[in-house]
């Protein structure tokens, strides 16, 4: 797998915190950095949104907007997978 260099900015006091973290379990920052970017990219990909909008390549603005409404009223229940299909058009 191919490993590519990223530059973000962030506040001085939170790469302090994560340095001294960091060090505490014998670790380097970019470790700690993307564990963390794992952790929280798959906690956005269980998200009812993510899931399903996922494979909608070009949405217009009013199917995103239909899409959206259509999510915030639903339950927990209707958001749950009972089962799962895959077509190809």
């Amino acid at each position: 797998m191919a490993t590519r260099a990223m530059n973000f900015k962030m506040e001085e006091s939170d790469i302090l915190e994560m340095k001294q973290v960091a060090s505490v379990f014998n670790m380097t920052v970019t470790d700690v950095v993307k564990e963390a970017v794992r952790e929280y990219v798959d906690k956005m990909k269980r998200d009812p949104f993510y899931r399903l909008t996922v494979n909608v390549e070009e949405a217009s603005a009013e199917e995103t907007a239909e899409i959206l409404s259509e999510i915030e009223g639903m339950s927990d229940d209707d958001l749950s997978i009972s089962s799962v299909k895959h077509f190809s058009l």
